[in-house]
């Protein structure tokens, strides 16, 4: 089900305009000479895409300077449709004839590829789903201030006076500390007669403390829970999250970490935090529902997928009250855009309703492939020099509009296990068999949170944790997680992603020592 598009601006945004030195770039002459070189040699569908592409990264070791970068990519692709075979090239010649140059690469690489299709006795031809054409549209995404805008200096330092604060904690030995940031803009024009521009920026800051014991030489560490979002520098100076009042908690909740007895092997009951259960979701249903995935023609970095075409409307993936969505219009989020690298506009949809599988992910060519219909936007390349792939669009899990806070779903347990922050994970071929660890864990006996535990992961099947979820806690309990690092594809390509979810009860899950485990 659709439940609506996106916006030309993010709804909260600081009224931005997309930035002069890339709309000072001849974005319609290129598009133009490289589409009407396509059209003049027979491909049935072009379309043509330049972004530049800003990254920066800040490092520090216990408050002092270990590493950065700051690269731009700047380039442009041309894709067809010929002769029923993709083709692609790309090119950083910022002039018409190295548009319409690399048009003709791309159109001599689609028939290339319908003969080898031949050769294999294949009959497949790429067809797209219809899309209305979007002519001349703005998305810019929901930001306060450029990251890039604020001098390196002051980044550093405040990423220094954190590291300090936590350094001058007792227990603390070492002290790592990140920031990412992104600035991207892009330029879309197909022939069909969509014209897009678009600008998102969004940042990941990261603080990482470590303890050390000098007498046994064991240590551990705490990390920071905040998610990457798509926000600017705002989100670093209060606007999003308390930085405060998570630094000041990290020294005292890595002492008891330290302190903390091992986990016992057993089922418990889990209420799982936001901060953990995003990740959880990332990779048993993201993943799970790309529908190339599902269909067998996708296998790089997460496989294939258990939840496969046939069992659409009839897969039993969780309990009634689990209802996942695909989203690209969700604010702040990762995966949140305007319009995707086919021109799609983007939507939102229902994944999973009511416990049962009831749509994929699609870009166009799998959304007419299987006779779904539109696709919901999931086309996206990383770099001017890739092509569009199938990529995740935000999953995340609904809260019950009237569900409870953390604490009253803690106390419906006698004894089991809160689970706060992600960590290590691992899960099998086809997103079914798994086994996640966290931050940090916390014993609930009676109701109450009775000290932290060590050395625990929850470990199950796909079908049978969702199908343990009792509860979903209301929307004060909502979280954006999300990741800037999900692969896929060969060659491999990175995008950045968001999961919501509330605080969630599991009944009787499978936990797992890990120190037991690995000692097997």
């Amino acid at each position: 089900m659709i439940r609506g598009t996106g916006p030309d601006l993010g709804r909260n945004s600081v009224p931005h305009s997309i930035d002069a030195a890339f709309t000072a770039l001849p974005l319609r002459a290129l598009a133009d000479a490289a589409l009407a070189r396509a059209r003049a040699l027979g491909a049935e569908h072009a379309d043509f895409r330049l972004e530049r592409i800003r990254s920066a990264s800040w490092r520090l070791r216990d408050a002092k300077p270990s590493g950065g970068s700051d690269t731009t990519d700047l380039g442009y692709a041309v894709r067809v449709v010929h002769g029923g075979a993709w083709g692609f090239a790309s090119g950083v010649d910022l002039t018409m004839d190295g548009a319409a140059r690399v048009a003709s690469q791309a159109v001599a690489m689609a028939k290339l590829s319908a003969q080898v299709i031949k050769a294999a006795g294949s009959d497949e031809r790429v067809e797209l789903a219809e899309e209305p054409v979007h002519a001349d549209k703005t998305w810019i995404s929901s930001y306060e201030v450029d990251p890039f805008s604020v001098p390196d200096a002051e980044k550093a330092a405040l990423l220094a006076d954190w590291s300090s604060r936590l350094l001058s904690a007792d227990g603390v030995a070492h002290v790592d500390a990140s920031l990412l940031a992104v600035h991207e803009n892009k330029f879309y024009a197909d022939t069909a007669g969509t014209v897009t521009t678009q600008q998102r920026v969004r940042v990941h800051p990261q603080l990482t403390a470590v303890a050390v014991d000098g007498q046994t030489g064991g240590f551990d560490s705490m990390r920071t829970i905040a998610p990457p979002v798509g926000r600017g520098w705002e989100y670093l100076t209060g606007t999003g999250w308390d930085w405060d009042a998570e630094l000041e908690r990290i020294p005292e909740l890595l002492a008891e970490k330290m302190r903390a007895p091992s986990v016992e092997a057993g089922r418990y009951d889990l209420v799982v935090d936001p901060s953990n259960l995003w990740l959880t979701i990332h990779e048993s249903i993201g993943h799970a529902t790309e529908l190339d995935r599902a269909l067998g023609y996708e296998a790089a970095y997460a496989g294939t997928s258990f939840a496969t075409f046939d069992q659409l409307g009839e897969l039993r993936y969780g309990s009634s009250i689990m209802n996942v969505t695909g989203d690209r219009t969700a604010e702040h989020g990762l995966a949140t855009i305007g319009y995707d690298d086919e021109g799609v506009e983007a939507q939102s949809w229902d994944l999973v309703r009511e416990g049962t599988l009831v749509g994929y992910q699609l870009d166009r060519r799998i959304a007419k492939l299987t006779g779904l219909g539109r696709s919901n936007g999931c086309a996206f390349a990383d770099s001017p020099g890739h092509v569009p792939v199938q990529r995740m669009a935000n999953v995340s899990l609904q809260p019950d509009p009237g569900g409870l806070s953390t604490e009253d779903l803690i106390g419906g347990v006698e004894r089991g296990i809160y689970v706060v922050g992600d960590r290590s994970w691992s899960i099998d071929m086809q997103r079914y068999n798994f086994q996640f660890t966290g931050q940090r864990f916390y014993r609930i006996e009676n109701g109450r949170l009775a000290g932290q535990l060590r050395d625990v992961a929850y470990q199950a099947t796909t079908t049978e944790f969702w199908g343990s979820m009792e509860k979903v806690g209301g929307p004060q309990t909502y979280v954006l997680g999300g990741a800037f690092n999900c692969g896929k594809a060969q060659p491999g390509q990175v995008a950045s992603v968001s999961h919501g979810c509330p605080s969630a009860l599991f009944r009787d899950v499978n936990i797992l020592n890990t120190t037991q485990e690995a000692g097997r």
